[in-house]
């Protein structure tokens, strides 16, 4: 089917441009504000999010509340599990930065949560794990900072069918608890422990709008449900190894001004903490959409 992504909207003045970024994954958008949508621009962005799985959109401007319109054409949005994420004007925005309670940046080594620097797929520790996540940049350092994203369909396509057939029935333990192990983070509290108790998901995912098959792995992983917990354990890294690989990856090098609205049901992220933490503000808005349960 060829693709229309550049064709302007007929019987509306839209200026939306959407240019594919890579051959996998992540299309650029122009000429749109997210805060007053044109006429016909929304399915160009639904039909476009689910061709490449992350759309990048430029030269926004949006309060909180614009973005949390927005996000919820979506679905329901999420609420952290982590209290102190709950946004204060709006408990569903959390503000992702490096800023400390003194209002000022922190190194690497002063975070209680270094989860954001491993491979994941956001909420895969609840029972409906999140889809969308939209990530607003507010301020970027003057390089590095950058988001990686690993598209889990092209990676599962790129496995041997001998493979493909050992894993397909196959479900992961998913964990907020293991988790915050796997990343040396502070331990989970008994109440976080309760809101997400570990759940299995299937290893292998179908998205249940493209029907496409995707690996559906992380940093929240814990073990394979059925075999010997280092034996899954292994697979699992295995499987992360390969699913990684530089060609599969994405890099979002940030501009302020840029949301990027992914689906956690594709792709694999990480943060990279290649800049001065301690000298520069890394400072975004995020909002992520509750999904249903993986199949």
């Amino acid at each position: 089917m060829p693709s229309t992504a550049n064709t302007p909207t007929r019987g509306s003045d839209s200026t939306l441009t959407i240019r594919p970024l890579t051959d996998f994954t992540a299309a650029e958008c122009t000429g749109v504000d997210l805060a007053a949508l044109r006429p016909g621009e929304w399915e160009r962005l639904v039909e476009a999010y689910h061709r490449y799985s992350l759309l990048v959109v430029r030269d926004q401007d949006l309060a909180k509340a614009a973005q949390i319109e927005f996000s919820e054409r979506f679905g329901d949005l999420e609420l952290p599990i982590r209290k102190d994420y709950l946004g204060k004007d709006y408990p569903a925005l959390h503000v992702v930065s490096n800023l400390g309670a003194d209002g000022k940046p922190n190194p690497t080594s002063a975070l209680d949560n270094p989860g954001n620097f491993f491979w994941h797929t956001d909420a895969s520790y609840m029972r409906k794990p999140a889809s969308t996540t939209l990530l607003y940049a507010i301020d970027i350092p003057p390089q590095g900072g950058d988001t990686l994203f690993a598209n889990m369909h092209a990676a599962y396509d790129a496995l041997p069918q001998a493979t493909k057939d050992r894993i397909e029935d196959l479900r992961a333990i998913h964990s907020w608890e293991q988790s915050r192990h796997n990343s040396g983070s502070r331990a989970a509290s008994k109440e976080e422990i309760a809101a997400a108790p570990p759940v299995a998901h299937p290893l292998v995912r179908t998205h249940p709008e493209t029907g496409r098959k995707a690996l559906y792995l992380g940093n929240h992983t814990s073990h394979i449900e059925g075999i010997p917990i280092e034996e899954g354990r292994a697979l699992l890294a295995e499987l992360l190894a390969h699913a990684t690989q530089p060609q599969f990856v994405y890099r979002q090098q940030w501009r302020q001004g840029d949301i990027v609205v992914w689906d956690n049901r594709s792709l694999l992220h990480k943060a990279t903490d290649d800049f001065d933490m301690g000298q520069f503000v890394r400072r975004l808005h995020r909002t992520v959409v509750q999904g249903d349960a993986p199949r």
